[in-house]
Parts: C-alpha cells; structure tokens; sequence
C-alpha cells in the first residue's frame, strides 16, 4: 500500500487511528500497515503507537519536503495531482517543459527541494538553496489564445497570496504583476514559460519560488526581499504551503477559464495590489515615464494615468514598474 495513504488518514483523524481500522480501510493485512508506518518513520515522520489505540501523528512546524508529505496536504481534483518531487534538480522549470513535450497531463506538478540553474525574469538566476524554500513549477494546457496566457502568472500571485496570507494575515499585497511581498519586501518571483503557435498554445509552464525557511536574506537583497520564516519567527511547512497554492489556484484557474481573462478575478487581484493609487515609474524600452498606478483590467495589464490625464496600458512581458521611491 502507498505510505501517502496511511499518511493522509492519520493527518485528517487528528487522533489515534487502530491499526484494524487501517486494514479494514485499505484493504490490507496488519503487516502492510506496519511496513507503511515504518517508512513513514524513516522519512522523517514521527508516529505514536499505543496498545489498543493504534497510531497517531504527531505534527509539528517543519516536515521533511518528499512527494509524500505534499501529496498527504494536497485537496486538489486535478492541480498537483501528478506531482513529481525531485530532492535536486537543474530547474524545476525546465523539468516541466520536458515533461510537457512527453506529453504530461495539465495539472502536472514539479517539486524540488533544491535547484542548481534556477531562473526568473529576464534570465536573471534565482538563488536555490536545499532544506529552506519553495521551488516548483505547474504544467497547464490552457484553451486561451497565447496573447491571454500573460494573464496566468497573476492567477498564480493571487493564489500565492492567498496562502501566504493563511500564515502572514497582514500586510501581504501584490506588486504588479507578480511579486508577493510582505510589509513591501519580496517573498516570491514566478515565471512563465509558454510553447505556442499564432492560434493555439500547446503548453504553459508557471514557476514559483517562495523565500520559506531562510533565517536571513542575503546581505544584497535583504532591504527588498524577506521569508516567511522571518516575517513569523518560526519554520513554515514547506509541503502544507504547497499544496495551499494549489487550492487556491485551482479555484483561481477555474474562474479564469470562464472568461479567459481575469474579469473573475478583477477585483481581488486589485484589493491587494500595492501599486494600486501610488506613483511608480514605468521602465519602458521606449522611454521611461511616471503616472499613477489605477488597477488591472481583464486582460491583466496594469492602467498607468499620466500627469495630462491620458491613461496608458502596461502589458507585463514589455516593462518594469517600480515605485518613486524604491523598490514598491
């Protein structure tokens, strides 16, 4: 039997589980149980066994990263259910663009606990260190003509937030389009990376990195960058995290399917926007200028209102955006 099973009926019992119940259960002998708790174990698990009250799960705030644990979390109908968990990897990234082109299924999910070619925006690298962060990438199919798949790396900020928020309640926002920030200092980048032709896509591939579990930010970036473990003064469970994401990407994702932009999503993407009113400079290849921030519209491009009144519309593969004053 798959120790992910025994895993997810002791995480939702909360309680002592009978090793008979287990067996009834699953369908197995009392030795397949036994044999299941004992890899949990060696994986890092801590279980209690009692004479005539069976099995429990005793949490606590870090939990080994593995495909189990995060499968053990995961509530999802099809995001992450095909999850693939690598302990290094070059880019997780690139692992779901090979997956894609053999053919993987949308919803397919890569996990690593460590990247050594990490990548984010405009080539820049994206720091991978083993036992501390978040880095993972998700596999979609989209029916949307690629000019609309832009719109999905703010479906996957807004289902970031929304996760992070379930840990850090206050002062998390957006930084358009798709930084997470806490009280203004980053926490997550994401990519997305599309195959397509003129009139169809065949597939889009959306990495995340979520600063979790590092004590201290590099000296360089530590004015504009934070982790959760930071903002909290505790760990956070890397598996639970993940599979929070993916709730609410699910859920996020279906209502961008509707329409095939974020009309769905319009106004929560906006309530948490922290641009959103505030003067920012717009990086634009053109030429710089500066206005006002006013919001996203359906197709996710950030409305920018000049000095003479005249609004301008900032498509997210073209430009920068930074706050007057640094870096929100």
């Amino acid at each position: 039997m798959k120790r992910d099973e025994i895993l997810k009926k002791l995480r939702q019992a909360g309680d002592y589980v009978s090793g008979q119940e287990l067996c009834e259960y699953y369908g197995v002998s009392r030795t397949a149980v036994w044999k299941a708790i004992r890899q949990l174990e060696r994986d890092g698990y801590t279980i209690e066994a009692v004479t005539n009250r069976g099995y429990r799960l005793v949490e606590s705030g870090e939990e080994t990263l593995s495909r189990v644990s995060i499968d053990s979390h995961m509530d999802t109908q099809w995001v992450g259910k095909n999850l693939v968990f690598r302990k290094e990897t070059g880019s997780t990234n690139m692992d779901a663009k090979l997956l894609a082109e053999e053919g993987a299924a949308a919803g397919t999910l890569v996990v690593a606990d460590m990247q050594t070619a990490g990548r984010g925006r405009r080539g820049r690298g994206w720091v991978s260190e083993p036992g501390t962060d978040i880095y993972m990438s998700l596999l979609l199919r989209p029916s949307c003509m690629p000019q609309q798949a832009s719109a999905l790396t703010l479906v996957m900020a807004l289902a970031v937030l929304e996760a992070v928020a379930e840990i850090v309640p206050d002062g998390v926002g957006i930084k358009w389009p798709n930084d997470v920030v806490i009280n203004g200092r980053k926490i997550c980048g994401i990519l997305t990376e599309m195959s397509a032709e003129p009139d169809g896509i065949h597939y889009v591939v959306t990495g995340v990195g979520i600063n979790t579990n590092r004590a201290e930010m590099e000296e360089e970036i530590r004015s504009h960058a934070t982790s959760l473990m930071i903002e909290t003064a505790r760990p956070v469970n890397r598996a639970k995290l993940i599979a929070r994401v993916m709730h609410y990407y699910e859920a996020a994702y279906a209502l961008f399917a509707q329409s095939q932009d974020m009309t769905a999503l319009l106004d929560r993407y906006n309530a948490f926007l922290i641009n959103r009113d505030k003067e920012v400079r717009v990086l634009d290849p053109k030429g710089a200028y500066e206005g006002i921030a006013r919001g996203i519209n359906e197709k996710g491009e950030l409305i920018v209102e000049r000095e003479d009144k005249t609004r301008e519309l900032v498509y997210a593969g073209e430009v920068s955006v930074r706050g007057i004053y640094g870096y929100v």
